[in-house]
Parts: C-alpha cells; structure tokens; sequence
C-alpha cells in the first residue's frame, strides 16, 4: 500500500469518526447504537498504519490473498453491524408494543370513567328533577 493511499484513507477515517463523534455529541445518534462504527473505524485505522497485518492475519487464517483478507473482515464488520442494529430494533420494537399496550388500557380506564361520570350525572339530574318535581 502506498503512503499516498495510507494518508488518503487515515483522513477519510478520521472524517468519518468526526462525524461520528459529532452525531453524538448532537444527539443525533446515540452512543450504544454507535459502538460499533468506532469499533469498525478503529480496526480499519491499525490495518492503514499497519498494512502488514493483514498479510499476517491472512496466512495465519489461510486465506491465500490479503485482498481477500480485507473482504471477509469487512464482511465481519457489517455482520457486527447489522447484528447490533437488529438488537436495537427488537428493543424498539417490545418498547413500541409496550407503550401501545399501555395506552390501549389507559385509554379504556378512561372510556369507564367517562361512562361512570356520564352516569352519575345523570343520575343527579333525575334525583334533582324528582326532588323538584315533588314540591
């Protein structure tokens, strides 16, 4: 790898976890569900400065070519990814249902006091128009 491309892709990388790093200061993202892009940033940033780790990493794995080597550890990174993301998801969506079942109850305790209150009224209504009308 050229120092050219090393220096190229230490600034895309440091760019990126810039904006990773201001999302979360935003509040745009937050830190859990951001894990791991600074995990995947930081790996990618030892394989520039140390280019020859990926040829190690890939014979002591037995994949023939480095090149291969960095297609399966990108495979690896977005099935970190992808995996996290569904954690997250399922976590929203029992929150979701929680909530809307929540609501679903109080909306009918409210329905039955409603109802109660309609019926007291009532029922005070005809007790005054009795208690007026026996006079």
């Amino acid at each position: 790898m050229s120092l050219r491309i090393q220096i190229i892709l230490l600034i895309l990388l440091a760019i990126g976890l810039a904006v990773i790093i201001n999302m979360v200061r935003k509040r745009d993202l937050e830190l859990k569900y951001v894990l791991a892009w600074l995990f995947a940033d930081i790996v990618l940033v030892f394989l520039v400065l140390f280019p020859g780790m990926i040829r190690s990493i890939s014979r002591l794995l037995g994949i023939y070519s480095p090149m291969n080597m960095i297609f399966f550890l990108g495979f690896l990174l977005s099935l970190v990814i992808i995996f996290t993301l569904t954690v997250a998801l399922s976590k929203v969506t029992a929150n979701v249902r929680r909530m809307s079942q929540t609501i679903a109850l109080l909306h009918k305790e409210l329905q039955e006091l409603q109802a109660e209150y309609k019926t007291e009224r009532e029922q005070e209504s005809d007790r005054r128009t009795s208690w007026d009308g026996s006079k």
